[in-house]
């Protein structure tokens, strides 16, 4: 069966995933754009947007790795937009303008219906209104046997945590306080959830850990 992986999920040192006040102007939150340093600078993050050079190295590797076998994406809504409530109508398409960096079906976790989105270059976003066990079984069919890639945010990543359903999670732990925003692993007993360390490596910008669980 395919995993369910988190991969590339950039945290501060005190914890935090995204920076307080997210908004149009501030998608990561502010000083949330310093977290992803690592990221950016990399080879694959800058052919993701057409550009050429970027780093090569751990952090590339680590990057690449987050994209390899990956079949189909789970968001939650802010990760696809900051809109709250019903939809007021279907003018917004995401973040990432008309041909965003999935290249898959990616299931986005709602409470309100929408009908499915077709982007350029291969993305279709599909809203999903019964919850994180549906969206995790409609993005193994859509992914044929290749892994979910779970892109979060922090509350969808915690629910899905708490259920024991992510096999495996990359954490980058840049170094970078930001003092508030939305912490992602309060009130979480990974051990106890069965999940363990398997992989620690340390870069000039950032601290690359990997999670598992164990059966």
């Amino acid at each position: 069966m395919s995993k369910l992986r988190v991969q590339c999920f950039t945290l501060s040192l005190d914890g935090y995933g995204a920076g307080p006040s997210q908004d149009l102007a501030n998608p990561l939150g502010v000083g949330g754009r310093a977290l992803h340093k690592w990221l950016v600078e990399t080879r694959t993050f800058q052919r993701m947007f057409g550009g050429d050079g970027g780093s090569t190295g751990v952090d590339d590797d680590f990057a690449a790795r987050g994209f390899d076998g990956t079949g189909a994406w789970i968001l939650g809504r802010n990760m696809f937009g900051p809109i709250r409530g019903p939809w007021p109508d279907e003018a917004w398409k995401g973040w990432w303008g008309e041909e965003p960096p999935y290249h898959t079906p990616v299931f986005v976790l709602t409470h309100h219906a929408r009908p499915s989105l077709e982007m350029r270059g291969g993305t279709v976003f599909h809203f999903v209104t019964d919850g994180i066990e549906a969206a995790l079984r409609r993005a193994r069919e859509a992914a044929g046997g290749r892994d979910v890639r779970l892109g979060g945010g922090i509350a969808t990543i915690q629910q899905y945590l708490r259920a024991r359903l992510v096999d495996e999670m990359h954490l980058a732990v840049s170094p970078v306080l930001l003092g508030a925003g939305e912490h992602l692993l309060g009130g979480l007993d990974l051990p106890a959830l069965g999940y363990r360390c398997v992989e620690q490596v340390p870069t000039a910008n950032a601290t690359h850990y990997v999670i598992a669980r164990g059966e």
